[in-house]
């Protein structure tokens, strides 16, 4: 702690942020490492690995849906209205495979044929009118017909596979969140591995081994985002599978929403609900960086007790390894401030047709289990599933639970559609003897 409000003290009267992160230039490839130039001196350090780097097969031919075979298919249908009120309608049209765990309980069916929510808004009112009340208002007074903002309509057919280890265009991205590195993919990444799929796992700027540009606009969502834009661009196959944790999970759902013909499937571990970003205006991450860095032993404890389901030795160790809040207090500072994303909200969600594995931590003090239950409400195709051992770190917590989930969702493909039966054909008449 003393060493923390000494540093402080130096950065309040240098004016220059102490405990800045930058490249480790001795890493080399051979050791599992690659360093990316994603822009000039703009340099990421990504975890790639696996069995079989082999350069991506030719695809197979395509298969012919008309011809019988409608193995994995699904038709996703949807009506989305946004109207001036603030309220979204969202409708499901067809049928498509759906598993939900809500409250703990299984659960399994077909997605709600409408539902009806009030669109985030800090500005607006609290937003809990009762959606089955649209012809009605309080007070007994009647509204007017509602005319529709805009209109969206998603016809389109998926085929959706399972994804097997040692299947040369099948890669699995891991994307951390705020104050980690891809170190706290450990458990996931040598577990997959074993299994023979291919893995990429980079760090964020300013985290980890990659470079740390001391400017804050280096730090915003778009930024990041154009980043891992980069990095999925550089790696990506035929069928790409997106992992995010927390803060990651938004550039997870970027990507997904940015390339759905090569996302294969989505994975959100912690990441909260269907909403727009936007930096809290009240936030103690608005300090001076200087004042931030001599809290910095404060907000590790503070993270350690509210990260993690219990505070031992071992989560002191875990937090230790994983690098959890290691960035220099600037970088921190900047990537609290810059999540701004307005584009990121309930509307931009509900238009993803991709599969997605949502994984909570019942002990999450950061990220309440109502969030993910919204967001499994407005995604299309969604499986809920909830860890009751596990909190916001639950991949280091619980990693054996998590690495389950997710090899089973990986290996998961729909039911294959029933084929038409013929029409019956009407007997020939007896012969009359």
């Amino acid at each position: 702690m003393l060493t923390g409000v000494t540093d402080g003290f130096f950065c309040c009267l240098l004016g220059t942020p102490p405990n800045a992160v930058g490249p480790l230039e001795s890493v080399e490839s051979s050791d599992g490492y690659t360093f990316v130039e994603v822009k000039p001196g703009r340099v990421l350090r990504v975890k790639h690995a696996g069995p079989a780097l082999a350069p991506t097969p030719p695809p197979p031919p395509p298969l012919d849906a008309a011809q019988g075979d409608r193995s994995g298919l699904v038709r996703c249908q949807r009506r989305i209205t946004v109207y001036r009120s603030g309220r979204l309608l969202v409708e499901n049209l067809g049928r498509a495979p759906r598993a939900d765990l809500l409250h703990g309980q299984n659960g399994s069916g077909e997605p709600p044929a409408a539902l009806e929510v009030e669109l985030a808004d800090p500005a607006g009112s609290d937003g809990r009118s009762n959606p089955g009340s649209a012809g009605s208002g309080s007070g007994g007074r009647r509204r007017r017909a509602r005319r529709p903002k805009r209109t969206i309509h998603i016809d389109c057919e998926k085929r959706i596979t399972s994804c097997k280890g040692a299947q040369a265009d099948v890669v699995l991205f891991f994307i951390h969140g705020v104050g980690g590195s891809l170190a706290i993919w450990k458990e996931q990444l040598d577990f997959f591995v074993r299994l023979g799929y291919e893995v990429v796992a980079p760090d964020l700027a300013g985290h980890g081994a990659s470079s740390a540009p001391q400017v804050a606009a280096a730090y915003t969502f778009y930024a990041l985002a154009e980043d891992m834009r980069a990095i999925f661009k550089r790696y990506a196959k035929k069928r790409n599978v997106l992992i995010g944790h927390s803060y990651g999970v938004s550039f997870c759902t970027f990507l997904a929403h940015e390339y759905p013909d090569l996302v294969h499937k989505v994975i959100m571990i912690n990441g909260g609900g269907p909403t727009a970003l936007e930096p809290s205006i009240c936030s103690i991450f608005n300090m001076p960086t200087c004042v931030l860095h001599c809290l910095s032993p404060c907000l590790a404890w503070s993270f350690l007790k509210a990260g993690f389901a219990r505070q031992g030795a071992k989560e002191k160790q875990l937090l230790k390894e994983g690098n959890a809040f290691n960035v220099s207090s600037f970088v921190l500072r900047a990537m609290m401030s810059g999540q701004y994303w307005p584009e990121g909200d309930e509307v931009y969600h509900a238009e993803l047709t991709v599969p997605v594995l949502l994984v909570h931590g019942m002990h999450d003090k950061f990220v309440p289990v109502e969030e993910d239950q919204r967001m499994a409400e407005i995604l299309l195709l969604a499986f809920l599933k909830l860890i009751d051992e596990g909190s916001h770190m639950v991949m280091l917590e619980c990693p054996e639970t998590v690495n389950t989930l997710l090899h089973e969702f990986l290996l998961w493909e729909p039911e294959p559609s029933p084929k038409a039966l013929p029409e019956p054909q009407p007997a020939p008449p007896e012969e009359k003897k």
